[in-house]
């Protein structure tokens, strides 16, 4: 006689409904995650919070799964692996907030407030099957996650210095352009021959716009001393790509995965430059 236990575990452990299966959201909140845990420095109050911030994110898909299965739009066997993963994921997010409440950052909490109408937007967009290519609420989502590069700053250095805000403001203008970027590339990949170059540099308006302003902005302010000095470099790299992308070798033909790789190898670069020129 087959093992209930085995015949149970299956069904409960699967990827499409544990993890995000949009594999390119991950950095948008790693990114600043780890610029705002190098810029503050870890102590132990960063694990609860790591805690909190991955719970925070994953159980954003088994929600979209539960509603997905309540508007018929999967069937109803993957209930109990849905409500499985969110009972998981809650659980660990209490433990997260717990643990931040007991050690003095309670005020973290409010950090959390903008997720709320942008999650439940999102849900509201998944019953009716118009979740994808929604290019303002990834640029509204994006902001939300990048409000971890202040949280763990803030819990680094133990106080709620308002120089966070510069760090959420530089993460959220990076993913935005990234996200701008990424739609431009994918509506590079449909085209059947190289247009001209002035219809490649129409097509990439937006994009230019998007890093241009975060080169520029990063530069005078780097020069105005309120930032620091070399802190611009990760952005002229973002604006670097967008050029090669734009005019150089547009993504014509490419598949998806090769243009999130390489959006992946950008930003994990941006990541990079951006911890060693903070500090």
């Amino acid at each position: 006689m087959a093992n209930p236990t085995t015949a149970i575990a299956p069904s409960l452990f699967r990827r499409q409904i544990a993890l995000p299966q949009d594999h390119g959201s991950w950095v948008f909140l790693l990114s600043p995650l780890l610029i705002g845990l190098f810029a503050g420095g870890w102590v132990s109050t960063s694990a609860y919070l790591i805690v909190a911030a991955m719970a925070a994110f994953l159980i954003r898909q088994p929600v979209t799964m539960l509603v997905k299965i309540y508007a018929h739009r999967r069937p109803r066997r993957d209930l109990p692996a849905a409500w499985f993963w969110l009972g998981v994921y809650s659980a660990l997010g209490l433990v997260g907030l717990i643990g931040l409440a007991l050690t003095g950052h309670a005020y973290l909490l409010w950090l959390a407030l903008p997720g709320v109408p942008v999650f439940i937007f999102h849900l509201l967009l998944v019953s009716r099957r118009e979740e994808r290519r929604q290019l303002g609420v990834e640029l509204v989502g994006s902001g939300v996650l990048a409000l971890a590069a202040p949280a763990a700053y803030w819990v680094g250095i133990g106080a709620a210095d308002p120089y966070g805000w510069w760090l959420f403001g530089l993460c959220w203008l990076q993913s935005a352009a990234s996200i701008v970027y990424a739609y431009l590339r994918l509506q590079q990949r449909e085209l059947t021959a190289r247009p001209p170059e002035t219809e490649l540099l129409k097509m990439s308006r937006r994009a230019f716009l998007y890093t241009g302003f975060n080169l520029f902005a990063t530069l005078i302010l780097s020069a105005l001393k309120i930032l620091p000095p070399w802190i611009w470099i990760p952005f002229a790299l973002q604006s670097a790509e967008t050029l090669h992308g734009s005019v150089i070798q547009p993504a014509i033909g490419w598949k998806p995965t090769r243009i999130g790789i390489r959006q992946l190898i950008v930003s994990s670069l941006f990541t990079l430059l951006f911890i060693l020129t903070w500090r």
